[in-house]
This record gives C-alpha cells, structure tokens and sequence, in this order.
C-alpha cells in the first residue's frame, strides 16, 4: 500500500531537486529503467557526477537500483535505476493529481527487475541515451521526440508494435521512424513479419513511415536482410538495417551516424538523418501531434 505524503513533506522535498533532477526522474519514469552509463550520457559531463547525484536521489527514495545477475566472465553489470515511490509522489503533486490517479505501483515498477525482456528494454533505451547525448554535443542535431514501447502500443497496437517511435533532425535533413531493437534471440523469420503490421499500418494510415532495425552484429544482420529483402512487406515500408560494430570514418556518432544501410543498398552506409535523401518521396508527416513531454 502507497504511503500518503503530506504536501508540505513534498514541498520541501522538491525544493531539494534540481531542473536537471526532475528531467531524470521524469525520463526514469517514462523509460522504465535506465542505467548508470544511460543517465551519464544525458545529464552529465563526467561519469563521477554522475554516480554521486544518482546516489543522492537514491538515498531520498527519488530512485531505487540494482544490478541484474550477468555470468562471471561478463563482470559486473552497471546499476540500473527505477522510480522510487517518493519520486513519483513529487512528480504527481507537480501535475496536480493523486499519486493513485498516476497508476503507480511499485510491485509493477521493480517487475521489470525479473522480466526476459529486461535487456531489450535497456538496449532500447539505449539508442535514445545515445541521439540524446549526440544532441547534447551537436547543436544543429535534435531527437524532438522519443516513444518508449509502451507509448507506441498505446498508439498502434494491435496493428503494430514497435518498440520507439522517433523523429531526429541534424541540419537540413529529418527523419521519423519506428525502431525494432533485436537480442539476437528471436527467430529472423519472426523479426521479418513484424513487417506485416507495419505494412498494415501503412496501408491503414496512408503515412509512410521508415522502420529501422537495430541488430547485434554484422553477421545476425546480413541474414536478416535477406529475409527482409523477400518479404512482401518491403514494397510498402521502407526498411534499413544498422548495428554498433559498423564504423565508417573515424568518428564514433553512434545511431546518429552512418550506420544505417537501406535494404535496397549494398553501400554506402547513411547516416540516420541522411537516411531521407534515400527515400525522397516520403515528404512531410503527418503523425501523431507530440507535446513537450514526449520528447523528455
């Protein structure tokens, strides 16, 4: 059962919290989990600051970690965070609502300590730690919006669900997509005929929109490529493949960077925002409207 916080104990409590406290709770909160290198690249310039704010917020209840069980040849794992029942309360005063009208529970919020998809939910949320951190050090680069999985059901499902939805400008060019984030422990036939909801939703819709997707590897990618390439669903949704080894340059972008390869290409590798010069006729979206919080 929730504790019942007094308004003046939450006000003093948010009088404690920076700007930059509340951006990370609140993502903490939308994004589920979020590791300790994750938080680093979004809000800090040295990963020590880091470590010390997030044990501050953790010591006022703002934030609960652990680290998840790895084999003893991987190491240790980073602490991954969650929202901690007090944070949730500042963060429901601060929208002027009950925290039992937000729907929080922390049986369900630690649930995803022990869930199987716990590492594809960290490697999700990776690449937007990693076009945030990008936009921090570019400024003609911006992710204007970031839906996590369970936005984007909200939105699509049962047509389709994808596990982002995201729009990313760099200069001139802009680009919104859906992001399949794969383990590597799927089947390809299966990760293919994700292309049939989206070929629906398209059909649906009338808006194309590019589904990427995020492999762990060169080899695991070249043959999901093949499968993609013969699949029906690739004549109505445009399609690229990209994965972390792939470096072209000397320049470490990330999912910013060239790493993205259309199924329709053999080289040379786009960058994520130049991914529309390849596909010119996709023209201005109409997608769903974003507020400003979609986008923290």
């Amino acid at each position: 059962m929730s504790v019942r916080y007094a308004p003046a104990m939450l006000t003093q409590l948010a009088a404690r919290l920076t700007d930059r406290d509340r951006r990370l709770i609140r993502m903490t909160r939308d994004f589920r989990v979020l590791t300790s290198p994750q938080v680093s690249e979004l809000f800090f310039d040295t990963d020590d600051a880091a470590r010390r704010r997030l044990l501050a917020l953790t010591r006022m209840s703002l934030l609960e970690r652990f680290r998840p069980n790895l084999p003893s040849a991987m190491g240790t794992a980073p602490y991954h965070y969650v929202i901690g029942e007090t944070a949730a309360a500042v963060l429901a005063s601060e929208e002027g609502v009950e925290l039992s009208e937000t729907g929080y529970r922390r049986d369900r919020v630690l649930s995803i300590v022990y869930s199987q998809r716990l590492a594809h939910t960290v490697g999700t949320n990776g690449i937007a730690t990693s076009l945030y951190a990008h936009a921090r050090r570019h400024q003609e680069t911006e992710l204007t919006t970031w839906w996590p999985e369970h936005r984007c059901a909200t939105e699509w499902a049962p047509m389709t669900r994808p596990d982002a939805y995201a729009r990313w400008s760099e200069g001139e060019h802009s680009i919104e997509f859906f992001l399949e984030y794969d383990t590597g422990t799927e089947p390809l036939d299966r990760v293919a005929h994700k292309l049939d909801g989206y070929a629906r939703l398209t059909e649906s819709t009338r808006i194309v929109t590019p589904v990427l997707f995020w492999v762990q590897g060169e080899r695991r990618e070249a043959n999901l490529r093949k499968k993609l390439k013969h699949h029906p669903g690739n004549m109505f949704v445009p399609m690229a493949t990209g994965h972390s080894a792939t470096a072209d340059g000397t320049v470490d972008d990330g999912p910013a960077g060239a790493r993205w390869l259309p199924t329709d290409l053999d080289h040379p590798r786009c960058r994520l925002a130049e991914l529309t010069k390849h596909w010119p006729g996709l023209g201005p979206q109409v997608a769903p409207e974003a507020s400003e919080e979609d986008s923290e």
